[in-house]
């Protein structure tokens, strides 16, 4: 772990990532591929030690309220979360200054700013996204070893449930020859179900493999499905998307289910919620914009 000094913390769609790399340990993670340019070793997590002094910065200055993500490069509940409590000290600024939040995460550790989340639902809008990929807990626990299982996330989007919190699923990725199976999708969508998330993002039943990405995958391959990095190479070569032989039937599957269930499994409509700010500030935003 390194501290650095951020020139800025929001993108241009009021995204943040407070820290860079991962301690997941996830074998699929794109994050991890050269594009994102990382002059230090993925695990060795960039800790952006001056976020919640820019955040609040950037919260002050802008004239109408959004929402603000946060996780879509890194998972803002990582272990160093613990100790540092970025996360948390940025969630308190949101909640302070009565902004919306958006959490991409696949860790309970999220449970300890349930308080938070709460207060800031109840000003503005919250939504916590789960990541979940693999209904059995024995494969769960080899494709992302250090953060907590698929059940145990079920039962935070339940946690949230009862808090009034509404929730989101991100069904993905589903790997080839290791989880892409009806039983797998049945059973991640049954808790679905059951928490009443308000939407599922899948945009295929497949991955992405990048360098970098495809070079750590093929090596956690060899060492816990051995023999399998060869049907990969052999029926994918170096593409850069890697669908299931059974995208198709998965696919159509996962979209009746929903459709059974009144879960929202369009992704256009998915993002338009994550990024829509609740109805009662919208005229207040009007009246900025004309004045």
């Amino acid at each position: 772990m390194h501290f650095v000094e951020a020139k800025g913390i929001l993108s241009t769609e009021n995204g943040m990532n407070l820290y860079r790399g991962c301690s997941h340990g996830c074998i699929y993670c794109d994050s991890r591929s050269t594009c994102y340019q990382f002059t230090h070793a993925f695990e060795d997590i960039e800790v952006k030690q001056n976020a919640p002094e820019l955040l609040e910065r950037a919260l002050r200055s802008k004239r109408k309220k959004c929402m603000i993500g946060t996780g879509a490069m890194c998972d803002p509940y990582m272990h160093c979360e613990e100790e540092l409590q970025m996360t948390r000290k940025c969630l308190e600024l949101i909640d302070r200054y009565e902004f919306g939040v958006t959490i991409l995460t696949k860790s309970d550790r999220i449970l300890r700013d349930i308080d938070l989340l709460e207060s800031i639902n109840q000003k503005a809008k919250c939504v916590v996204q789960m990541t979940l990929t693999t209904y059995d807990e024995a494969l769960c626990s080899i494709l992302e070893p250090n953060v907590c299982g698929t059940h145990r996330r079920f039962e935070v989007l339940e946690q949230m449930r009862e808090r009034g919190i509404p929730t989101m699923v991100w069904l993905t990725p589903i790997l080839p020859f290791i989880n892409d199976t009806k039983e797998n999708i049945i059973g991640i969508l049954n808790y679905c179900i059951q928490a009443q998330v308000y939407g599922v993002i899948c945009f295929d039943m497949g991955l992405t493999l990048r360098e970098g990405d495809r070079e750590y995958f093929y090596q956690a391959l060899d060492q816990s499905f051995p023999g399998l990095k060869e049907r990969y190479i052999k029926t994918y070569a170096n593409s850069y998307y890697v669908p299931s032989p059974q995208n198709k039937e998965l696919m159509k599957l996962f979209q009746n289910i929903c459709q059974a269930h009144g879960i929202q499994w369009e992704i256009d409509k998915c993002f338009q919620y994550l990024q829509e700010f609740p109805e009662r500030y919208k005229q207040m935003c009007l009246e900025d914009f004309w004045t």
